[in-house]
This record gives structure tokens, C-alpha cells and sequence, in this order.
């Protein structure tokens, strides 16, 4: 009787064992369909998710030993569409683009300046003047329908002049202002004469008498801007009311990374405070980068003193190691830094030295600061990707932001010292009109030409997506949007040709750039960015395959849901 007993604790022993096994191997979460896993170019079957990350990766049959009855959650998304990893938005001004929206005027590109004298500047004084600010602030017309000879603060004046205004344009890079604000500026003196004419890395234009006009190109924009009461503008609060609106638009498109292209909009760190409230409650579905940045009229100890000092910010999923910078203009509008010149004989805008650029660099780096530095023309690539080699280091993954431009052994130099890439793929494509316009204006050698990609692929340079939104020349903003055009050289609403289809890519290439590129361009990818064993689940079920399906479909293709750390964060 007593081995009876013995032998029938035993069973029960093993068998509560045999169950425990189970439960210790069981998974939250179990998906099956055809999944690219971003690892090259590896498809598979199945994955299986516990505490958030992967455990398993690989056929149906191995992923079945992890399903518990009642516990495990399984997903068959089999012929549906494609699973994927969440993708990544390597530069973009989410924290400014709804700023905008919340604190001043948005108007359409397609308002010409009569419409924009007579009906939205009435209206955004109208709307400043209720609300009891004292300034407004806007932006979004576009540079080819204002001119650049008229005398924009006396237009703005005859609206308003007891109130600062400032508009700048739709790329970010040029501004109007009325006279109250140039005189606080120090351009436009007390007295009504001229002050200060020159802006360093920037162009104050003057009439025919030596007065400023209003209007103001790239860096004389920021210090502009700077003036405004910029506390007041961009607080705390109004930050925390945009960051959900950010988040929902991120995972909508299917954005689960995401590195801000200039966390200091207005030149304070409100959305530093508001990130990290946010992740602080748990209320956080993304990895967010920031980027204090540094304009050229700025001091440079100090600056880098401020962003040394958001470290203080960072949490579970804030990083705050970045350095904003612009080392040109636009190449498209007469600003890049460019060899040979522009057409008509200019050139465009640098705003450092070599030696300027590689003592910042070096400092920076020294700071754990990696640097973020926007550049177009090849002359800046050129001159930035030096001070990168002699003032940096290799292992910081120091960053060209864009780049219209580049020199055949640029290429070789930025492979061989682990120099990074975030381009603007949405901009690889160029209207017939745009297309006409560029062949007249551009220099010899990039007339015909735009945004290099396939070639960063080609010398092993690591190259990532962005959408620099609100930025968006007209193009879409998601990444399959952004991917039918690398992967066409079209934007699909355009009547145009195919644009410089010797630098478009293969749609393997373009999702690597859209996931794991973007991961390693911010340090994630040991744990974000790929379907591995071990990394956080971070995944999309998107609903159509855009590795097969016909090529000018890939632009319908949606986020059916999205999933951050094994949880569904949004769903169609």
C-alpha cells in the first residue's frame, strides 16, 4: 500500500512538473503568416512573443509548442498581407508640426500672396488677438508663388504692426516677418533705419536702399524666430496636449521608432518634459530620439552644454544623444553648398568651417553626443564628412541628414569610418514641371538627378528612411507611400517620368531602410528593428503584401493593427 502511495505522489509530482514546463514554455502571443523578419531577407512562418519579446522564430510547427490552451493568444494572419517589424522614421518634426498646429497658422501651398495678405494673416491676427497672445506665428507657403523682391513687413505692417509675425515656409528654411519683430531682432533699429544686416549661416535680403524687407533665408530665419516669446508659445502643457496626437499618428502609419529632428522647436525643452511625463506614466508606444539643436549664430559651449544636460530627460524609451545641425541650405532653392555653382554662377549657403565643424564634432562626441547634421549639396557632404573623420568617432554613427549630393569618394570615406545616412526617400521622385525646373537651375552634373540611395547601399553605408514631416514637398508621409516611390521613382498621384531610376530600390532594400537601418541609426538594434529571438516585439500585420503585390499598389498597403512590446497599440 505504501509504494502505492509512493508510485501515485511520483505521477503526481511529474505530472504537475510536465504542466509547469508547459506554463514556463507557454507564450502571451503566437502570430502566424508570412513575416519578414528584416534579418537579410529572411521570411518565416511564425514567432511566438512572452513579456513582450520574442521567443521563438521560425516554422508553425516549432511555434505550436508554445501555445498554452486559455493563456496564449494566437493570431493567424496567413494570407492576409504582410508581418513585419514597426518601422522607424529616421528624422522628422512631429514635436514642431503639431506645435504648429496647436499655437499658430497652417496654410495651404497652394496660397499665393494676395490671398495670404488679404485672408490668412487677418485671420491668424484675429485668432492671436482672441486668445490674448501677442504674437502670431504660422507657416506653410510655398517659395515659388512668393516673391523674393517684395517688401514683406510693410505687406504684414498694413495688417498688423502693434503684434510680432512670423511665417516661414514650407520647407522650413526661409521666413516673413513684419517690422515689430526685425526691430526686436535688432535688423530693422528703433529709429526705423537699417541694423544688423548680416546673419551668420543665413541671408537677410534688402531692398534697393539697404533696408531689410521681411524676407529671411535659413539660419537669419531661426534668429528671427528667436525672438518671439517662445515660453509662451511652445509651454509644458501644450507640449503633453500634442504628444498623444503624435503617438496616434506614429502607430497609425506604423512608426514604432522614431528620431525627432529638432526637440528645442522653440528654443526650450517643453517637449523634453512632456516625453518623459508621458513615458513616466506608462503612456509611451514608441522609441522617440531627440536632438538639441545648434544654429549658427548660436555659442557653441553653451549649446553643447544644453544638450549635454537632456540626458537628465531620458527613460525607458527616450533617448537623448543628438545634436542637430545645419551645414547648408536647400539644393533645390539656391542654399546647398554645392561644386561647380548653380547655373546662374551662385553659390549656396555653408555655415561652418571645416575646422569649426571638427572642433564641434569633436566635443560632442566627447559628450557621448552623436551628431545629426543636415547637409544637401556635395560641397557640404564633402566638408562635414571630413570633420566627422578628423574631430569624431567612428563608433558614434555620426549622421548626414538628407543629402542631394555626393562626391564618388565621399562614398568610400563614409563607408570606411561607419558615417550613417537618413534620407528623405519621398523625395525621389520630381514632377514634370519640377523635373523642367531643376534642368535650368541646378549645377552641371546634378541637373537630371536627386537623392542618391541605392549607391549608399552599394559602399555598405548604413542608410535609413525619413519623412522630415511637415516637411513633405507633397509626398506622402507613411513608409509605403515613401516605399512605392524608392522602389518606382514615382509618386503615384504625379503625371510624371520615373526620376533617376538608377539610384531606386529593391523593395528588400527599401524595408530595410524603413526597419532595422533606422534601429541601428539609434542605437536599438540589439533589441528593436528586426523578428529575432530576444528583441522586443514590436511588429505590424500590414494588409497587403508589398514584397509581391503589383508595384503601384504598394502605396495602398496600411497598418491593419500595430504591436509594440507584444501589446496591439493600434488597429484599424
Amino acid at each position: 500500500m505504501k509504494r502505492k502511495f509512493i508510485a501515485f505522489l511520483n505521477a503526481c509530482l511529474l505530472a504537475l512538473f510536465l504542466v509547469s514546463c508547459k506554463s514556463n514554455n507557454s507564450a502571451d502571443l503566437v502570430v502566424y503568416g508570412k513575416i519578414y523578419t528584416a534579418e537579410g531577407n529572411q521570411i518565416v512562418e511564425a514567432f511566438a512573443v512572452k513579456d513582450g519579446k520574442y521567443v521563438y522564430v521560425g516554422d508553425k510547427a516549432g511555434a505550436e509548442a508554445y501555445i498554452e490552451e486559455g493563456k496564449t493568444e494566437v493570431v493567424d494572419y496567413t494570407g492576409k498581407g504582410l508581418v513585419m517589424p514597426g518601422c522607424g522614421n529616421g528624422h522628422a518634426h512631429y514635436s514642431f508640426g503639431y506645435a504648429i498646429q496647436s499655437v499658430g497658422t497652417v496654410m495651404s501651398r497652394e496660397t499665393d500672396v494676395d490671398q495670404f495678405i488679404k485672408e490668412i494673416v487677418p485671420a491668424a491676427v484675429k485668432k492671436a488677438k482672441d486668445a490674448g497672445v501677442n504674437f502670431v506665428f504660422g507657416s506653410g507657403w510655398e517659395m515659388m508663388k512668393f516673391p523674393k523682391d517684395l517688401c514683406y513687413r510693410k505687406l504684414l505692417d498694413e495688417v498688423c504692426s502693434d503684434i510680432p509675425i512670423y511665417f516661414f515656409d514650407e520647407e522650413g528654411h526661409k521666413g516673413i516677418a513684419n517690422t515689430i519683430l526685425l526691430k526686436k531682432a535688432g535688423i530693422i533699429k528703433e529709429d526705423g533705419t537699417s541694423g544688423k544686416t548680416e546673419v551668420r549661416g543665413g541671408e537677410i535680403v534688402l531692398d534697393a536702399d539697404g533696408m531689410p524687407t521681411g524676407y529671411v533665408k535659413e539660419q537669419a530665419g531661426t534668429y528671427v524666430r528667436s525672438f518671439l516669446d517662445n515660453d509662451n508659445l511652445f509651454s509644458v502643457d501644450i507640449a503633453k496636449e500634442n504628444m498623444p496626437k503624435i503617438q496616434e499618428q506614429l502607430l497609425s502609419e506604423g512608426y514604432t521608432m522614431y528620431q525627432d529632428g529638432y526637440s528645442s522647436p522653440f528654443f526650450n525643452d517643453s517637449f523634453y518634459q512632456a516625453a518623459q511625463q508621458m513615458d513616466q506614466a506608462g503612456d509611451m508606444h514608441f522609441v522617440l530620439g531627440t536632438a538639441w539643436e545648434m544654429d549658427s549664430w548660436m555659442d557653441v559651449d553653451k549649446t553643447l552644454e544644453k544638450a549635454a544636460a537632456t540626458k537628465k530627460y531620458e527613460s525607458t524609451h527616450i533617448r537623448t544623444n543628438w545634436l542637430k545641425m545645419f551645414m547648408d541650405g536647400t539644393v533645390e532653392s539656391g542654399t546647398g553648398f554645392v561644386d561647380p555653382l548653380y547655373a546662374d554662377g551662385h553659390q549656396g549657403i555653408p555655415n561652418w568651417s571645416e575646422e569649426e565643424l571638427t572642433d564641434i564634432t569633436r566635443k560632442a562626441n566627447e559628450k557621448g553626443i552623436t551628431m545629426h547634421v543636415h547637409v544637401m549639396g556635395n560641397k557640404g557632404v564633402e566638408r562635414i564628412v571630413s570633420a566627422f573623420i578628423n574631430g569624431g568617432k567612428d563608433e558614434m554613427r555620426n549622421t548626414l541628414v538628407h543629402v542631394y549630393g555626393v562626391k564618388e569618394a565621399d562614398y568610400k570615406r563614409m563607408a570606411d569610418h561607419n558615417i550613417y545616412v537618413t534620407s528623405g526617400m519621398l523625395w525621389h521622385h520630381a514632377d514634370s514641371a519640377l523635373q523642367k525646373e531643376l534642368m535650368q537651375i541646378l549645377p552641371e552634373g546634378m541637373k537630371d538627378k536627386g537623392y542618391p540611395m541605392k549607391s549608399f547601399f552599394d559602399h555598405g553605408i548604413n542608410f535609413s528612411s525619413h519623412s522630415d514631416f511637415p516637411a513633405l514637398c507633397g509626398a506622402p508621409d507613411d513608409p509605403f507611400g515613401i516605399m512605392e516611390i524608392v522602389v518606382t521613382g514615382v509618386y503615384h498621384l504625379e503625371n510624371a517620368k520615373p526620376w533617376w531610376t538608377e539610384e531606386c530600390l529593391t523593395r528588400e532594400q527599401a524595408l530595410q531602410a524603413l526597419t532595422i537601418n533606422v534601429a541601428r541609426q539609434m542605437f536599438l538594434e540589439n533589441e528593436r528593428g528586426s523578428v529575432k529571438e530576444g528583441k522586443f516585439a514590436d511588429f505590424l500585420l500590414v494588409n497587403k503584401d508589398v514584397l509581391t503585390c503589383p508595384v503601384t499598389e504598394i502605396h495602398e498597403a496600411k497598418p491593419e493593427a500595430t504591436y509594440f512590446e507584444g501589446k496591439k497599440v493600434f488597429s484599424m
